[in-house]
């Protein structure tokens, strides 16, 4: 399958070559990357940086985020519960708690344990694009950041109207070790949108259930979101959003195999967040911005038969103030900001413990040469735990062509332990409250070449990360403990081509294929033979996707390649096909249409082929 692959990119590629020579293919549209402080077209990036688009959001078979980041190139998803259940994110072979996910610029940290920190309360319908910035990036995001950070963008509507969908599905296989009953899910979801020339107003609620695809995997998933936007004159701007999720699951296998057959989770998460953006001058603006969330954490080894043994629960709240500016100069301009951050958590096996962050930075931008460009700055981070830290970077680019551009970047980042990596208690896990912080030092070349409807990019990185946090243990009979294992060194290569062409105004076809090698070195003088996530980062990934539309039928068929240090590798092909008729639109989705074996996360196989119809109505 490898070489089948391989020798289709270098058929398309040919192909592709050929046909951005025709005069009938129209530019790509432009895209602005909102970094905290300075919003940059992508064209002029000096990063590694991958955006998913609204349309490309609508084409892909899945209706969850969790599910739509899964064909996100370099983007590790490693699910246990499918549909959106639950899943951890990395990105380029970090761990899952060394990427930072924001909303609109806001962070979204769970402190307690990033196994929750995709629980959000947000419908894919409401998302403008997902942009995936890859390597360090404490200099523009702050703490966390380690490899890399996920910014969703949400829409502003400025027609008003309303949306109702629904959806079921099955593998069509019965649950045998219980109930005798065919596997299925379902759900439904509305929203209205308020849109005015000052104004725009949208709300969504949904409701999913499902009686699982194997034994213990049953979940039900109510979420509520709204969002406000209010331009009060053209130098004032205000945006809020806040949601809510109650995500009740069968945990079968999540965390302690094979002894947690019937355990069960609930997982409920509130976020709200408020930003402003105010241009005092023509040259200075400002952008505050306070960010809540509210984490709640049940877990029951046993299930529901005994609560009073195995049970964990924990309760997280976390506050967060921004301050970001930027000012223009005659030759460049400058960002500067500052963040405070609180957090605290009261748990039934962590304890009760809390913590602050303060963090200033400092950016500036500029161009040498009508071709040459310079992003440098720094990040002076204080936390109550970790003390002065100090984490700067450096971007760079250089226009050969008004197509093909040389990038590369040189940056720092950190990453702050847990509550669970310090304090859990536990009969199988216990914390450790000697862990140092995480540090990363990456180098990245590259370069980028976009003319008319084709896209390539290409980078090769190095990567160290310090005091490298990771479970470990000697033998079976020992618990887990958190340990700084020692230094990672990576060696990465990034591959991503995207292709678009016309057949004519009602006719098109969409190519991206892309291909990540990741070479790994452990370097450490720790005797434990046992790792619970390191061995299982990915050393090849491939994702592809094609889709073509003709007027208001489209049909999408997506690849995903995965093989990791250790552990069989694994292909997963799915598609989606669909219809719009005016407002309405029915669509099919077909998962893992190839029924593959395949395990993302320990010994939790994931569902077999499943379809799932669905129709929608939208108005706006």
């Amino acid at each position: 399958m490898k070489k089948i692959y391989f020798a289709a990119l270098a058929v398309i590629c040919s192909n592709i070559y050929a046909q951005t020579k025709k005069d009938s293919i129209n530019e790509m549209n432009e895209v602005i990357i909102n970094e905290n402080r300075f919003n940059t077209p992508i064209s002029k990036q000096n990063r590694n940086v991958y955006v998913i688009s609204s349309e490309t959001i609508k084409k892909l078979p899945g209706r969850t985020l969790q599910e739509v980041l899964q064909y996100a190139n370099g983007v590790d998803i490693r699910q246990r519960g499918p549909f959106g259940t639950q899943a951890d994110i990395s990105v380029d072979g970090g761990s899952f708690e060394q990427t930072v996910v924001l909303l609109n610029g806001a962070k979204v940290i769970d402190s307690q344990t990033a196994h929750n920190m995709l629980n959000l309360p947000l419908p894919v319908e409401v998302i403008e694009r997902i942009e995936v910035v890859r390597g360090p990036a404490a200099r523009i995001y702050g703490i966390n950041s380690l490899t890399g950070a996920i910014n969703i963008i949400t829409k502003k509507p400025t027609d008003s109207g309303f949306l109702v969908s629904t959806y079921a599905g099955s593998n069509f296989e019965k649950d045998t070790q219980d109930t005798g009953d065919t596997f299925y899910g379902t759900g439904i979801q509305a929203g209205a949108v308020l849109g005015k020339e000052k104004q725009q107003h949208l709300i969504f609620a949904s409701h999913d259930k499902s009686n699982g695809y194997r034994y213990n995997t049953a979940f039900e998933n109510n979420k509520i979101f709204y969002q406000g936007n209010v331009q009060i004159n053209d130098s004032n701007e205000i945006l809020g959003s806040a949601g809510y999720i109650n995500n009740g699951f069968g945990a079968n296998g999540f965390y302690a195999a094979p002894g947690d057959i019937n355990s069960t989770e609930i997982v409920q998460t509130t976020f709200a967040n408020i930003q402003s953006k105010h241009a005092i001058t023509e040259n200075w603006k400002i952008m505050p911005r306070v960010t809540y969330r509210y984490n709640y954490d049940d877990y029951r080894y046993l299930g529901n038969s005994n609560l009073a043994v195995g049970r964990s629960q924990h309760y997280t709240n976390s506050i967060a103030g921004e301050l970001n500016s930027t000012v223009k100069l005659s030759k460049g301009e400058i960002g500067f900001g500052a963040e405070f951050r609180n957090e605290n958590i009261h748990s039934s096996n962590i304890g009760d413990h809390d913590r602050e962050n303060v963090g200033v930075y400092a950016e500036y931008r500029t161009s040498f040469t009508e071709k040459f460009d310079v992003n440098i700055g720094t990040y002076l981070n204080y936390n109550s735990d970790y003390k002065w830290q100090i984490y700067p970077g450096i971007d760079a680019s250089y226009a050969i062509t008004d197509a093909f551009k040389i990038i590369g970047n040189v940056g720092t980042s950190q990453r702050i332990p847990s509550f669970t990596d310090l304090y859990l208690k536990q009969t199988g896990n216990i914390g450790n409250t000697d862990l140092d912080s995480e540090n990363a030092f990456q180098s990245e070349i590259g370069f980028k070449y976009n003319k008319k409807a084709l896209s390539l990019n290409a980078n090769y990185f190095y990567r160290k990360i310090d005091n490298y946090i990771d479970w470990m243990r000697n033998a079976t009979t020992v618990p887990w403990q958190s340990q700084n294992t020692g230094d990672l060194n990576t060696n990465g290569i990034n591959l991503r081509g995207i292709y678009r062409f016309d057949f004519s105004k009602d006719s098109r076809l969409n190519i991206l294929l892309a291909y990540t090698y990741l070479d790994s070195e452990f370097k450490s003088s720790r005797t434990e033979i046992y790792s619970k996530y390191l061995i299982s980062s990915l050393k090849h990934q491939i994702t592809n996707t094609i889709d073509y539309q003709f007027k208001n039928f489209s049909v999408l068929f997506a690849t995903r390649f995965n093989e990791r240090i250790t552990g069989p590798s694994y292909w997963v092909n799915d598609f989606r096909v669909s219809q719009s008729i005016h407002k309405f639109t029915i669509f099919l989705d077909a998962q893992n249409i190839f029924n593959a074996t395949y395990y993302e996360v320990g010994a939790v196989p994931l569902p077999s082929r499943w379809f799932t119809l669905g129709v929608k109505l939208v108005t706006f």
